[in-house]
């Protein structure tokens, strides 16, 4: 690495450190790098336009934060919700097994960890506070535990920004996300039925047989999105960029008309917070491709390429190492970030060891999600803090628990890589 490089990554932290946000302070420390190295300036806006015009993909990202929204703005979420109460709300520890559940159905439609917790953890938060039936942390703690399998379940933001930068198929990505993401579910309910029979928490009224039909009845509509999503993807109706677009439509259909819940104001300000997301993650994806522009220009990739084809690193420690990296920086760096500017550096590392690219993209995002909620600066207990007023301290005391057990899960993808490519090999997109 040489000095420019050094004093631009500094600029970048200190930025960080001052309270700039992380897309401006990597395009202020790109547009440094370019200065000192005495290169044109008009390479950031070149660098940044053609990696964005080049990236059909990308479209997909506004759109499934707009389907996100609309279904918190309308009623959607409480449906869920209802529904998942019929199926687990008898097992012991019975609102918290619906936190999951309901998780688990609401990840098969927004592919955002941040939209869970913000739509369906805040109601189910509330609802495990009334009567001081469960603690205040474990509720929290639950909720953004659960709120990680929203984008390993397809489909997932995080992947379609994964497939952008290491050329994978978005489908076989979607579809290996399928097994992990049940596995993190079993494993979280298995956890909660533990403690639940541990700490006495109770479980649910028992819903009345003759009441489950009309409880299906409404949540069938939402039911129906991904199926449609899916079945559209992999029956070849729609690429999943297209997806993100029927998604939206399909939410914006079942909010206004299906269930006339979301007016012309709802639906404005639903508009403006999609814009003002899609804004951030526009920005921070602007100054990762001048960042990676950078690294490339430093030969860092191929000469961390060349160093691992030196130690003759397996490829079950290499996946071990740089999951412990990942895990690392997801306690510090917002998930895109570490998307767009870690991965391709390790690109050509992972080809060299012969790594499948589909089960390293799945890896990375479970790894990401962990550092959602793994302390001092994990994004999800500042966003349930916000959002319920419950202290971060307690969050983190019931958090631990989860944390190992996705852990856990972590290490058993890497030791048995089948679970995230057997579903993509069978249906023929590996």
């Amino acid at each position: 690495m040489s000095v420019p490089f050094i004093l631009s990554i500094l600029l970048l932290f200190f930025l960080l450190g001052v309270g700039e946000a992380i897309g401006p302070s990597m395009i202020a420390g790109g547009m440094f790098y370019l200065i000192i190295t005495g290169r044109d300036i008009g390479l950031a806006a070149e660098t940044i336009l053609n990696g964005l015009f080049n990236s059909f993909v990308l479209l997909a990202v506004p759109l499934f934060i707009f389907a996100a929204n609309v279904m918190n703005a309308g009623t959607i979420s409480n449906r869920l919700l209802d529904f998942s109460l019929s199926l687990v709300g008898r097992l012991r520890g019975g609102l918290a097994q619906v936190n999951i559940v309901a998780s688990l159905i609401f990840s098969g439609m927004s592919g955002s960890a941040l939209a869970d917790a913000a739509g369906v953890g805040k109601v189910i938060i509330d609802m495990m506070r009334k009567n001081e039936r469960y603690p205040a942390g474990f509720a929290a703690a639950i909720t953004g535990a659960s709120a990680t399998i929203g984008p390993i379940i397809p489909p997932s933001i995080p992947m379609v920004l994964y497939a952008l930068v290491s050329d994978q198929s978005v489908g076989a990505l979607f579809l290996g996300g399928v097994g992990p993401g049940l596995l993190m579910t079993l494993a979280l309910m298995v956890t909660v039925f533990l403690i639940a029979r541990r700490r006495g928490f109770p479980t649910e009224a028992p819903i009345p047989w003759a009441a489950y039909p009309a409880t299906l009845l409404r949540g069938i509509p939402p039911l129906l999105m991904p199926i449609i999503l899916l079945g559209g993807i992999y029956g070849g109706a729609f690429t999943p960029t297209e997806a993100a677009a029927v998604a939206g439509l399909y939410a914006l259909i079942l909010a206004s008309v299906f269930y006339r819940s979301l007016g012309i104001r709802s639906l404005f300000s639903v508009l403006v917070d999609t814009v003002r997301s899609s804004s951030v993650i526009a920005l921070i994806i602007a100054g990762a491709f001048l960042i990676n522009y950078i690294v490339v220009v430093e030969q860092i990739p191929n000469n961390l390429a060349t160093w691992l084809q030196g130690v003759k690193t397996s490829p079950t420690l290499f996946l071990i190492l740089i999951s412990l990296v990942f895990l690392f920086f997801g306690c510090f760096l917002d998930a895109t970030t570490m998307l767009l500017v870690l991965v391709p550096i390790v690109l050509p590392a992972l080809k060299s060891l012969e790594i499948n690219l589909v089960h390293f993209g799945v890896l990375v995002v479970v790894n990401m999600m962990i550092g959602l909620v793994t302390p001092p600066y994990g994004v999800l207990l500042f966003v349930l803090n916000s959002l319920t007023g419950i202290p971060i301290r307690e969050i983190i005391r019931e958090m631990w628990i989860f944390i190992a057990m996705l852990l856990g899960v972590l290490l058993i993808m890497i030791f048995i890589p089948d679970i995230v490519l057997w579903l993509p090999t069978t249906l023929g997109y590996l």
